[in-house]
Parts: structure tokens; C-alpha cells; sequence
């Protein structure tokens, strides 16, 4: 292996965009999976019909947080690594990246 990534083709490109790839917001919260056993299917229906539980996540509202300060805290997470990037010195970036190769390389 020559440790290049492979372009990806168009093909694969266009399933990226029409199969739910990136969107502009960012990444999605995973939905909850449904059951494969019929009856459990049918079952997770009807409570969701009837109103037993719930077919969405709940609000911050809901949660008990205050929705402003969950939108701030979502525009920190996006701009957070960059701003942190741009403060440290070259030195200190290669030091991070060092123990982060090191660390993936250990899982193995």
C-alpha cells in the first residue's frame, strides 16, 4: 500500500449525496432502530399511535434545558477545534498529533 487514500468515484460520490450522506447542519442524531421481529414491529407501532411512547426525541424544553444555551454550546462544538487549533503552537499541534497516532496505533 502506497498509505494514499483513493479518490472516491463519481458513482460513489453521487450515492454519498442521494443516500443521506454529509448534510449542510452537520451530522444527524441517530434515529432509534426499529425492531425486525414483526410482533415486536407491530407492538413499537401501536404504542407510538397510541401515544405510549414517544416517535422523536425530545426537546431541550423537555429536557429541562434552557434552548439558548443548547444553540450556543452547538455553534462552540462547531468552530471549538479550529479556534483551539489556532491558539497552540506548531510544536504543541504536532505533540497532540503525535500521542493521538500513538493512542490509534495501540487499539491494534
Amino acid at each position: 500500500m502506497t498509505g494514499k487514500a483513493k479518490k472516491p468515484t463519481l458513482k460513489a460520490l453521487q450515492r454519498w449525496e442521494t443516500e443521506g450522506g454529509a448534510t449542510e447542519d452537520g451530522p444527524q442524531t441517530p434515529k432509534r432502530r426499529r425492531p425486525h421481529d414483526a410482533n415486536q414491529l407491530a407492538k413499537s407501532i401501536v404504542d407510538i399511535a397510541t401515544g405510549e411512547i414517544d416517535d422523536r426525541e425530545p426537546t431541550p424544553e423537555e429536557q429541562g434545558k434552557d434552548p439558548c444555551a443548547v444553540s450556543l454550546a452547538h455553534r462552540g462544538d462547531l468552530n471549538g477545534g479550529k479556534a483551539q487549533a489556532a491558539s497552540m503552537t506548531p510544536m504543541r499541534r504536532a505533540q497532540i498529533a503525535k500521542a493521538a497516532a500513538k493512542s490509534r496505533w495501540n487499539k491494534r
